[in-house]
């Protein structure tokens, strides 16, 4: 026998006799415990049991055929079931089953996020955004940008707006393979770091400040390579020797030695961990030969690089420490957009109607546009900078990366390139509006993107 049985005291000629009547004996499990003499009509009690110990599995049933093959799972044969339940055969107790177990139709199991965001790696890439800036305390007194300072700036600017196009373009070679993406990183990276430098070249003045200007290019295009291959931790790791000489800098004075060394440091380590990435990301297997993407779908995107990093350099030139604000805030912006896409799917499969999608979807995007913004107002009055400005210029960052995010890209570029164009242009005029040109043209920039937005994103054929 493969399970025990009950056997009542004094009574085992009884169970031995009832044994050898009954034949195989079943399984043993809870439903098992009754056993028929051959010829008796159905037991009640014994189909009972079975039912309740089956209920669970034979009340989403939809017809006694399903409760038949489940009875035929547990391993009931045609004479156990005539000798134990007293049924004539298997579609017979299957039927009785049925009709005495309720129908229950339990809920499906909700559906995983797809669009679940990295926490942590979307927070260090915020962090990652804001450390190569220790470089320039750190090294200024060997440089003394002065009134060259506007080589780096441009620099940075020509980078970044690089730097935005050519990680789209990688983006789009990433669908091919990484080997695609990886060869498009080798020969766009280059470039964009030759083409920052020789921007730079005719505001540099001299060798320090020319010197500085090709470090920045080449550590931004670097740590554009790695960022755009996930390599996160390997670039903080690369950074470590700037973050440790910025950090003893309120308590010791280094040397111009250690003042050069330390960010060399870092920049020769994110060569050299760039390099490393390519080369493994080039040794990957070859795709199929494919179409390739046209220059011209990547142009928005570096053209909104170039906006944006405008914006925040005219906020900057009157609160630096806004730009530090902004650029942090960087990572969590990147997460709220991983989250508005999360949560727009669940209100497309949480409304019927076109006007009820429309009316979720605007109530989503409030929501993470107001997540988004509510750190940066305390952090607007610790570091002094205007909380009207900073807010207005960090909604028009996150509402033009969102339309990206969903591929409208000319839209955004065109808004932020009119504003940044408007606000530097203002002040030069002498027009009372001067002073208030940059909150001016951020608050008409995120009216118009909101705007584009609820219009494009508000229709359930976005997220489907």
């Amino acid at each position: 026998m493969s399970g025990p049985m009950a056997l009542e005291p004094g009574g085992a000629e009884q169970d031995t006799l009832a044994l050898r009547l009954a034949g195989t004996p079943a399984r043993g499990d809870d439903h098992t415990l009754t056993l028929r003499l051959p010829g008796h009509g159905p037991d009640p009690e014994a189909v009972s049991r079975l039912a309740a110990a089956l209920a669970d599995r034979v009340g989403p049933a939809v017809h006694p055929y399903e409760v038949a093959a489940l009875l035929e799972a547990e391993g009931l044969t045609a004479e156990q079931i005539k000798q134990r339940y007293g049924h004539p055969n298997l579609f017979s107790l299957a039927t009785a089953l049925y009709e005495q177990v309720p129908r229950t139709y339990p809920e499906p199991a909700p559906a995983a996020d797809p669009w679940r965001p990295d926490t942590v790696r979307c927070l260090l890439r915020g962090v990652l955004f804001a450390l190569p800036g220790l470089a320039y305390p750190l090294t200024a007194p060997l440089w003394h940008p002065g009134r060259h300072a506007a080589a780096p700036i441009v620099a940075g600017l020509v980078s970044w707006a690089w730097g935005q196009a050519l990680g789209h373009r990688a983006h789009l070679r990433m669908v091919t393979g990484r080997r695609e993406a990886a060869r498009t990183l080798l020969a766009g990276a280059p470039a964009g770091a030759a083409l920052a430098t020789a921007a730079a070249a005719p505001l540099a003045g001299g060798g320090p400040v020319l010197a500085a200007a090709a470090a920045q290019s080449l550590y931004l295009a670097a740590a554009g390579v790695l960022l755009v291959l996930a390599r996160e931790r390997l670039l903080l790791a690369a950074l470590t020797p700037l973050i440790a000489g910025a950090a003893v800098l309120p308590w010791w004075e280094p040397g111009p030695a250690v003042r050069a060394a330390l960010p060399l440091l870092a920049l020769l380590a994110t060569l050299a961990g760039t390099g490393h990435v390519l080369r493994g990301a080039l040794a990957a297997p070859a795709a199929p030969a494919g179409s390739s993407p046209r220059p011209l779908w990547s142009l928005p995107y570096g053209l909104f690089g170039l906006a944006a990093g405008t914006l925040v350099l005219l906020e900057g030139r009157h609160e630096p420490y806004a730009v530090i604000v902004l650029t942090v805030s960087m990572g969590p912006a990147e997460w709220l957009l991983y989250r508005y896409r999360g949560l727009s799917v669940a209100a497309l499969r949480a409304t019927a109607t076109p006007a009820g999608f429309l009316l979720r979807s605007a109530a989503v995007l409030a929501g993470c546009l107001g997540v988004y913004l509510l750190p940066l107002l305390p952090a607007a009055y610790l570091t002094g900078a205007a909380p009207a400005t900073l807010l207005l210029l960090a909604a028009t960052l996150w509402t033009a990366l969102l339309l990206q995010a969903f591929g409208a890209a000319w839209p955004p570029a065109v808004i932020c390139l009119a504003a940044a164009a408007v606000a530097g242009a203002l002040p030069r005029l002498g027009l009372p509006a001067g002073p208030a040109a940059l909150p001016l043209c951020c608050g008409a920039a995120v009216l118009g993107l909101v705007a584009y937005a609820l219009l494009l994103l508000g229709r359930p054929a976005r997220h489907a």
